[in-house]
């Protein structure tokens, strides 16, 4: 056996334990979109008010990417990944068992710490621990997890919502705690964390770090903003729009969600592919100008299949920018404040994007959902494009020497 087969072992655990850790975090999210006009019903609210609490588990995220961000640094990736997944299986389990709207909510508030904190940990855990050289390709497998859990909501809601309704659906989602059992017995702690840990001086010296790097934070809370405009915009109300507007059924809806995420898990697995040898920006702008293109056959297709080709179409570009998210925001942040920095960024841009799921809800009741997801998806994704193609990069950065990324003038030459 070859003495590097340890390492090449770990770096595949570390990647499944983000994957998995995002794909079950997703699936818990996504299983709200499916079921918003059956849970308006039983909690006797309109489907605008049901959508606030998508909005409320977005705008708690950043306190879960701040809390457990923070622990990340201090104290290694692994533990601090095996407390949120355990928080957010559980609180996703007492939904289901909610008894009403005000119980619900306040559930999907606290669902929104566990969620935002996943996703920092799980992505800095996996691409320190990952060869440089196909950080891209592999950051497009770890961020499609949060495809692959759309796909297993939408599979989910056709085969066990008509039967035994949504809340079963929630009760699906105390399964993620099982991936804790894994993570503790074979992930590894992140090379690159240790070695700014054995640099560690005090939480003075750690918060002077994030300070000192404050443009690049800004920058990333602003692209990360845009990107979940994109993301959000473009999903969440998708299955109403499906529902409401064209009339299919559980079975089509599903069958049309899950053809959507199949096209996300491609886009995000070739465009990370191709941002390892054409540099992040690049990529992720052609991706965010095709879906541009995709919206009259996204949201104007006549027919079921016509509609299956859209979606597909649409999430192929729309993830294809996104696959790219996790190697280029952990590659513009300092390995001091890897665990922390990344997350809390894309957080507080999940927070400024968190009024999109009711803004299409409302627009869609007064206007019609295509109008209001087409309008609104053309806004996003050329303003997202801008976003990206003015930003700094800073392609194949090495992790773990202790030297901060360059300034945001010199890492915008990059790529």
């Amino acid at each position: 056996m070859s003495p590097q087969s340890p390492d090449r072992a770990n770096q595949r655990n570390a990647l499944i334990a983000g994957f998995l850790g995002w794909t079950l975090d997703a699936f818990d999210y996504f299983v709200l979109v499916f079921v918003l006009a059956p849970v308006a019903h039983d909690f006797h609210k309109s489907v605008p008010e049901i959508a606030f609490a998508l909005m409320a588990s977005l705008v708690t995220r950043p306190v879960g990417a701040f809390l457990f961000g923070l622990l990340a640094d201090r104290y290694g990736r692994r533990l601090p990944l095996m407390l949120d997944i355990l928080l957010y299986s559980a609180v996703e389990i007492l939904s289901g068992l909610a008894p009403g709207y005000k119980t619900f909510l306040a559930l999907r508030f606290l669902y929104g710490i566990g969620m935002g904190g996943e996703w920092g940990i799980g992505a800095s855990l996996a691409m320190e621990s990952v060869p440089a050289k196909w950080r891209g390709v592999l950051s497009g497998v770890l961020q499609e997890g949060y495809a692959l859990g759309y796909l297993l909501a939408a599979i989910a809601y056709g085969t066990v919502f008509p039967h035994w309704g949504w809340r079963a659906l929630f009760f699906l989602g105390g399964a993620p705690a099982l991936l804790t059992l894994f993570i503790r017995a074979k992930v590894k702690e992140s090379a690159a964390w240790e070695s700014s840990a054995a640099r560690w001086t005090n939480w003075r010296g750690y918060f002077r770090s994030v300070a000192a790097n404050g443009k690049r934070f800004a920058y990333i809370v602003l692209l990360m903003a845009m990107m979940n405009f994109i993301s959000h915009g473009t999903q969440d109300l998708y299955p109403t729009f499906l529902q409401q507007q064209r009339h299919f059924d559980p079975r089509a809806v599903s069958l049309i969600t899950a053809i959507s995420m199949i096209g996300a898990i491609l886009g995000g697995i070739l465009f990370g592919l191709y941002s390892d040898r054409a540099g992040r920006r690049r990529s992720m702008v052609i991706a965010a100008l095709a879906a541009i293109l995709v919206i009259p056959l996204w949201i104007l297709a006549p027919g079921l299949a016509w509609i299956a080709v859209g979606a597909f179409a649409m999430q192929f570009m729309v993830q294809g920018a996104w696959g790219v998210v996790p190697a280029h925001i952990n590659e513009l942040s300092p390995d001091a404040v890897r665990g922390f920095f990344p997350g809390f960024a894309y957080q507080l841009g999940v927070l400024i994007a968190s009024v999109a799921p009711p803004l299409e809800a409302i627009l869609g009741h007064h206007f019609g959902y295509g109008m209001a997801m087409g309008v609104f998806a053309g806004i996003v994704l050329l303003g997202g494009s801008v976003v990206i193609g003015k930003g700094p990069e800073a392609h194949r950065v090495g992790f773990g020497a202790g030297v901060p990324p360059a300034g945001i003038a010199s890492a915008a030459k990059g790529g």
